[in-house]
């Protein structure tokens, strides 16, 4: 009975996980390329960076936020685009993520 009852806590916790990052592979296009191919961690995902596009194959839901956004300008500078699948970071949005860049 423990055991099962084991079992259907860990299925549960793997579905919750896997809700978490749900929205998949997450995209930015940076206003300055970056001189090597990098990982960076970011707004809870890890992005390999080459040249001017950075890409993260899976993130959790709050990495396509103006946070998630900011974090990742602290680290590679402006960007011209950010997105997955779901949403996309456009105008005010941008420009507020981008504004970190210069502190």
């Amino acid at each position: 009975m423990k055991l099962r009852m084991m079992t259907a806590a860990a299925v549960l916790s793997l579905t919750f996980a896997g809700a978490a990052y749900a929205d998949g592979k997450v995209t930015a296009s940076l206003k300055t390329p970056v001189a090597a191919k990098t990982k960076i961690v970011a707004g809870g995902a890890v992005y390999t960076c080459e040249g001017d596009s950075c890409v993260a194959q899976t993130a959790p839901a709050r990495a396509v936020t103006v946070a998630g956004c900011k974090a990742l300008v602290k680290e590679v500078g402006e960007l011209t685009a950010f997105s997955n699948s779901k949403r996309t970071l456009e105008g005010e949005d941008l420009a507020a993520c981008n504004a970190v860049a210069s502190n």
